[in-house]
């Protein structure tokens, strides 16, 4: 199934994500997929997140059809050359997955094998316009397909610039993703709404559906951490202060994530919760958050 009539719609669309194991345990994925069915509209399923190897996305995301929940498969550039993928897209589609959310992805040093070798062979760009000449009925090089692809096409985006020429940037990238087939966006974790509703205000001659990104904070380090490694988040310090005071941290963190849900949802076309390892508390923040 694909997001595409959701949107067409004007459902406010609820997607989250899901981590493969390092390894091939996956009861706990099974059992968040029980949790999440019904609940989500969609789930995407990283691919070899921060560049750290795991099971593979495309199976993962097979999985996930079996269990009754729909996937976005997260294809990225960095291990793959352009054989690949297109292979794997049209692997996905054959095993009845649609939604794509094409990367560039995370360097291989900042991941547990940083020796391996980046590939790059295409940009999140170039693989936009990929999908849309698999789905047009021709690969890259022009050779006409046996069956063609339906695949609905996403992207990312950071509306968390902290200048305005880095902001400026990433409209442009914005743009660039659109004309290259993006149908619609996720952004990067969000925890300032009124510096998201400036940009929202800024793209929404674009007419593209853009999903919330939230992640709900776990700890002060946490969010320490990603204020100084994770370009354009910005925690702010009065919710760093409200962790810190909290006893119960746990439900301290959903009801931010519900809070800024609550904030952002007139803004934008749905959400996407990046649980990070609490997938089976994505229903809490939904329940907390009115959804």
């Amino acid at each position: 199934m694909s997001l595409q009539p959701l949107f067409e719609a004007g459902k406010f669309v609820i997607t989250t994500e899901v981590g493969p194991p390092k390894g091939t345990d996956i009861t706990e994925l099974e059992e968040a997929a029980e949790l999440l069915r019904g609940r989500v509209d969609a789930a995407n399923v990283t691919d070899q997140q921060s560049s750290v190897m795991r099971l593979g996305s495309l199976p993962v995301c097979h999985m996930l059809k079996d269990k009754g929940l729909d996937p976005v498969f997260q294809i990225t550039c960095r291990d793959r050359n352009r054989l690949a993928l297109q292979s794997d897209l049209l692997s996905a589609y054959v095993l009845g997955v649609e939604n794509v959310l094409a990367i560039t992805g995370d360097l291989p040093a900042l991941g547990d094998h940083p020796q391996a070798k980046p590939v790059y062979d295409l940009d999140s760009v170039q693989l936009l316009e990929v999908i849309g000449k698999l789905n047009e009925g021709h690969d890259m090089a022009g050779n006409e397909l046996k069956g063609k692809t339906n695949l609905f096409p996403g992207a990312v985006v950071n509306p968390g610039a902290n200048t305005e020429a880095a902001l400026e940037l990433q409209i442009i990238k914005m743009e660039k993703k659109i004309k290259a087939g993006a149908r619609f966006f996720q952004t990067q974790a969000i925890y300032d709404p009124e510096s998201f509703a400036k940009f929202m205000k800024r793209v929404e001659g674009f007419k593209v559906p853009v999903l919330a990104g939230i992640i709900p904070l776990k700890s002060v380090g946490m969010a320490r951490f990603m204020n100084k490694n994770v370009a354009g988040v910005f925690v702010p310090e009065g919710l760093i202060e409200k962790m810190g005071a909290a006893e119960d941290k746990v439900k301290t963190g959903i009801e931010i994530a519900a809070e800024l849900i609550k904030q952002t949802k007139d803004m934008c076309q749905g959400v996407h919760i990046m649980a990070i390892g609490w997938e089976k508390k994505v229903p809490l923040v939904l329940d907390a958050a009115g959804l």
